[in-house]
Order: C-alpha cells, then structure tokens, then sequence
C-alpha cells in the first residue's frame, strides 16, 4: 500500500467530511473524480475509511452527476470485500484440470452435483464478504443467556446507527457479538458492572458528535476486544478530547500564576531542592468517573509540577 496514495485519500476524505457536515456538497464531484484515478486496495479502505465519506456525500447531495459517480465507487470498492485471497484462482484452476471428468450433462448426478457446488459456492463467498474485515478476531461462541443475547443485539443496533456498515461491508451481528463476549470474559457475571459496561459502549457508539469510533470499529481499526476496554476518555469524540485539552491547559496556567492558595502540606518531596515544604491544589481535567490531578508548588525554590 502506497503511502502517497493513502495520505492523498485521507486528505480526500477530510474534505468531503467537512462537506457532509456542512451539507454543502460544493466541489464534491471534483474529488470523486480524484479518487477514480486512485488505484483502491481492500487495505486503502480499511486504513481510510474512505468509503463512509463517499456515502455521507452520496447521501446529501442533490446533484444527480455526484450521487451516480458515488454509486459507481463504492460499487466497484465493494467488489474488492468480496475478491478471493490470492492464490485461490489457481489452485481451483489446478483442481479442475486434475478433477475427474464430470458426469454427461442432464444427468441426475450432474444434476445433484451442480446443486451442491452452487451451495457451496454460495456459502464460501457470503463468509468471505461477511468476514472480510473480522477475519483476523476469532467468532464469539453463541449464548442461551437472555440478559447476554440482548446486549449483543442493542450493540448491534449502535453500530449499524449510522448506516457506515453498508459502505464498509462489516458484520454488525458478528462484531457486537465479539464485543459484548470480551466484556462477559472480564466480569465472567452479568451484574451491574457488566452492564454498565455495556451501556457506556452502545452510548459512545450511537453518539451521532463522535461518528470516528463507530467508523474505526467497524473497518477493525479498534478491536473488539480494544472497544470492550476503552475508558469514556478514550471513546471520546475529538471535539471532546480538544474542549478537555483545552481545559487542562487553562488549568495549568491558572495554577502556574498564583503563587499563593493551596493546601499546605509536607506530603511532597521537591524533585528539585528536596524539601517538603509544598502547596497543592486539585482540578478535574479529565472525565468526572477519573481521579483529579494534583498540582504542587514547592514553597522553598519555586518549582511546580503535576501529580497524578
């Protein structure tokens, strides 16, 4: 995968992002004939997710020229999710030259024969296009439990809630399944922790602010095991993450300034002069369910410094 033609499409996407956001689809029909002359790979279009910013423009566009040329993309990508690996054509080419001559056409047996090879046709390709993006995450094992069952279908739900699936070609059921199965395998119950667990990732994933993890779980950026263990920090939308950034730094450089206030205390030794002669102060710069953050003067020499 070449690193020009993926940083090309990443810039590709932003900008049709923006425009979705905007719903203002000016200059879209410009990039998609951009990215018709980018030779797309099935790993161009996980590590980019490029697919879910032609349909978001497919989606607000009125002009018929852009939809048709959208359509026309991600039909032609798709085709990609379902291209055996490579190797396959031959060694099926090898095994017809070596198979043994069929029986005469119309016969009962050519007949039974072509049924089952359609079948199983059939099945090997709905796998293949199912799993595409999975593959490498072992399939969750199935559960009677109710409580169990329902989870699985409501995470299910969250991540289909921005149609993004369908531009991927990611298994909704498959992926929820594997999710809520990492978070059983924590608790090994299904008691409130569990549940509470599970609640936080259906929120994060519906969030309609914070598309980005939706879109990175589905093209299997994040792992389910990773989604099942992400902090409410880490699932944060990038807006979010600023706005806290943001405010540690206003933080920080309201704490730097005052050089009087704070809580006394000989709990701190200074990294510079030694001495235990400190004043701290606590401020909440990140998520509410976290720990404050510690910020120390040293009285003696001056020096300030986080404790988390």
């Amino acid at each position: 995968m070449g690193k020009r033609e993926e940083e090309e499409i990443i810039r590709i996407a932003k900008k049709m992002d923006k425009m979705a956001q905007k719903k203002n689809g000016s200059g879209a029909l410009d990039l998609l004939k951009e990215l018709r002359s980018v030779p797309m790979t099935l790993e161009l279009l996980q590590s980019t997710r490029i697919g879910m910013s032609v349909n978001a423009i497919r989606k607000q566009s009125t002009d018929e020229e852009v939809t048709s040329l959208a359509k026309s993309l991600i039909k032609s990508w798709k085709k990609l999710l379902d291209e055996p690996a490579s190797g396959d054509k031959p060694s099926e080419d090898k095994r017809k030259e070596t198979a043994p001559a069929s029986p005469s056409q119309g016969s009962p047996e050519a007949k039974e024969e072509s049924s089952s090879s359609n079948s199983s046709g059939k099945s090997e390709h709905a796998d293949v296009s199912a799993n595409s993006l999975i593959n490498t995450f072992p399939r969750a094992p199935g559960t009677s439990d109710s409580i169990r069952i329902k989870c699985r279908e409501m995470l299910s739900n969250a991540l289909q809630a921005g149609d993004d699936n369908i531009a991927i070609g990611a298994d909704c059921d498959e992926l929820g399944a594997q999710i809520e199965e990492c978070i059983f395998q924590e608790f090994k119950n299904t008691d409130m922790k569990y549940k509470n667990r599970v609640r936080s990732r259906i929120s994060n994933l519906k969030d309609m602010k914070n598309p980005n993890l939706r879109r990175t779980v589905l093209c299997g950026s994040v792992t389910p095991e990773r989604m099942a263990k992400m902090t409410a920090e880490e699932m944060a939308s990038d807006e979010l993450k600023e706005m806290r950034k943001n405010l540690t730094k206003e933080a920080v450089r309201d704490h730097q300034m005052a050089t009087t206030g704070g809580t006394q205390t000989d709990l701190f030794t200074c990294g510079k002069c030694k001495g235990k002669a400190c004043t701290y102060t606590q401020v909440q710069t990140r998520s509410a369910d976290e720990p404050m953050t510690t910020f120390v003067f040293c009285n003696e020499c001056g020096n300030r410094w986080k404790f988390c």
